[in-house]
């Protein structure tokens, strides 16, 4: 394993030491941001603490997180403190601490992890895609009509469900490690912030399968993401388009 991925997975075990002991607390505090979506105590500890860790170990190292924004760095780790927040909030365990590391342009690593679910999923550029501990795959299926896809749109469900051999909203980080596990062929996610989607894409093509936008190019902050096998993406966004 090599010093990126191990202090990924540093950081990842730091922000579950914090996010377990706040999920379903009965004194978590709960605010909204300007773009009305909510954000806990938790989320801003998390972010905070992953941004001390940054500084104590990884010197001329920044973050661009999702609660203080980007350090303006050329190395920075990518951080969402927690993916799936409204899940958090209601109890659900479906949410995840993402963190990525970018350096010149490229990421490197990645790491989701689902303390509450009881896994992680982490990738290295190059070295493939694991969960805890085990090496994983997309799936084989070749038809778009013989796949399961997630959506987290109600109308890009409606737009597949007839197409598709089953069909099923399961949103957040979720729906993309699963499509890298090839438990599901392909999800179709909303508009994504880069601290959304960067750890997640890279575990899927790491993993043999594929992310993009909607015009099939590279993902792109503001723009909806999705993650396939690869067999069945381009007859998905032909789909949906």
């Amino acid at each position: 394993m090599g010093k990126d991925l191990a202090f990924a997975l540093h950081l990842a075990d730091s922000a579950d030491a914090l996010t377990m002991p706040r999920f379903r607390a009965p004194d978590l505090h709960v605010d909204t941001k300007p773009d009305l979506t909510p954000v806990s105590d938790a989320d801003r500890t998390v972010e905070r603490a992953l941004r001390e860790l940054v500084a104590r170990g990884r010197p001329g190292e920044g973050v661009y997180g999702e609660e203080e924004g980007d350090d303006g760095t050329e190395t920075r780790w990518i951080v969402d403190p927690i993916d799936g927040t409204r899940n958090f909030l209601r109890g659900i365990p479906v949410w995840a601490t993402l963190v990525a590391l970018e350096r010149d342009g490229r990421v490197v690593c990645g790491v989701a992890s689902a303390p509450a679910l009881g896994r992680r999923w982490w990738a290295s550029a190059g070295e493939g895609a694991w969960c805890d501990g085990e090496r994983i795959r997309v799936s084989a299926v070749a038809a778009l009509a013989d796949a399961t896809v997630s959506c987290t749109y109600a109308r890009d469900l409606a737009a597949v469900e007839t197409r598709v051999w089953h069909a099923r909203g399961l949103g957040d980080f979720w729906q993309h490690v699963l499509v890298a596990e090839g438990a599901v062929d392909a999800a179709i996610d909303a508009e994504l912030k880069l601290w959304d989607y960067t750890a997640l894409a890279l575990i899927v093509e790491e993993a043999g399968g594929r992310t993009t936008a909607l015009d099939g190019a590279a993902p792109r902050p503001g723009e909806q993401v999705v993650s396939s096998n690869g067999s069945v993406h381009d007859e998905l966004l032909a789909a949906i388009l």
